[in-house]
């Protein structure tokens, strides 16, 4: 099976990356990654941030950028990251006050279609990071995510489909990438475990939210060591047309994530990627 390059989102490893941005970089690669998705510039120039990934002979994939940071200066945000090289902007994650079934949400696709703009005017393309949030149905039956996409043009924003989360919302991952067939540049790859009806999903990825009567289990684990499929999501990603797949792992219980991230890159090797 054809195989595809494999980045890594420097959020698995935010605290080394804050540390040593230089050094991480190059321990990335010696993992035998081919790229990094960055999640912000840890105090560094667009300049710096690029030296270092090209010193470590990486490719700058991507960004995750906030979504309140780019609407805030959407010109000036795009022009660092133009700079940096990378070739795919993603608004990586919605405020509850911006979610599908809130009143802002609206005017929320509106400002994505003024992001792809002013990215494509740069030469970047801009993705939509998904999680589970999306997947509510609107009124006509279809589900937000599905909404975001039948409303704005393919050449203003593609996906970058979250495995993970599109499991957790109960859909199939290999299908939902399939789906979007042409338009699935970047597919994350997450791995998890996952029992009952946990409470914790989104604290653990650094989002504070009010204490609920936990009913399970949830840990974020490397890529081929939790519930997913990836064989399926593998051959589903090539069969969509993907470019890159990404690893991404939000928080790491009981290993050091640079660890957990050398866990996933071991895994796909096993697998030919």
């Amino acid at each position: 099976m054809k195989t595809l390059p494999v980045a890594v989102q420097v959020y698995s490893v935010r605290d080394d990356a804050e540390r040593d941005f230089r050094g991480t970089m190059k321990k990335i690669k010696e993992m035998g990654y081919d790229g990094v998705e960055l999640a912000g510039l840890y105090g560094l120039e667009p300049s710096e941030i690029k030296a270092a990934i090209e010193e470590a002979g990486l490719v700058a994939l991507s960004a995750h950028v906030p979504f309140q940071d780019l609407v805030a200066d959407m010109e000036g945000v795009v022009d660092q990251y133009a700079q940096i090289g990378v070739k795919y902007i993603a608004i990586p994650y919605l405020m509850e006050e911006d979610r599908p079934g809130t009143p802002k949400f609206e005017g929320n696709i509106k400002l994505f279609e003024e992001i792809g703009k002013a990215c494509k005017k740069r030469g970047i393309l801009t993705l939509y990071h998904n999680h589970d949030f999306e997947f509510v149905k609107m009124e006509d039956g279809r589900y937000a995510l599905d909404y975001i996409y039948d409303t704005i043009p393919a050449d203003l924003l593609q996906t970058e489909i979250d495995t993970c989360w599109v499991k957790v919302a109960g859909e199939d991952p290999a299908a939902y990438v399939k789906k979007y067939t042409g338009r699935a540049p970047v597919v994350h790859l997450k791995d998890f475990h996952k029992e009952g009806k946990p409470g914790n999903m989104y604290e653990l990825i650094g989002t504070q939210v009010e204490k609920t009567e936990s009913q399970g289990v949830f840990e974020f684990r490397p890529v081929g060591h939790g519930d997913q499929d990836f064989p399926s999501i593998l051959e589903a990603s090539v069969e969509a047309g993907a470019q890159w797949v990404v690893v991404e792992q939000d928080q790491s219980i009981g290993r050091p994530p640079m660890e957990a991230i050398a866990m996933s890159r071991e895994y796909l090797k096993s697998q030919g990627w």
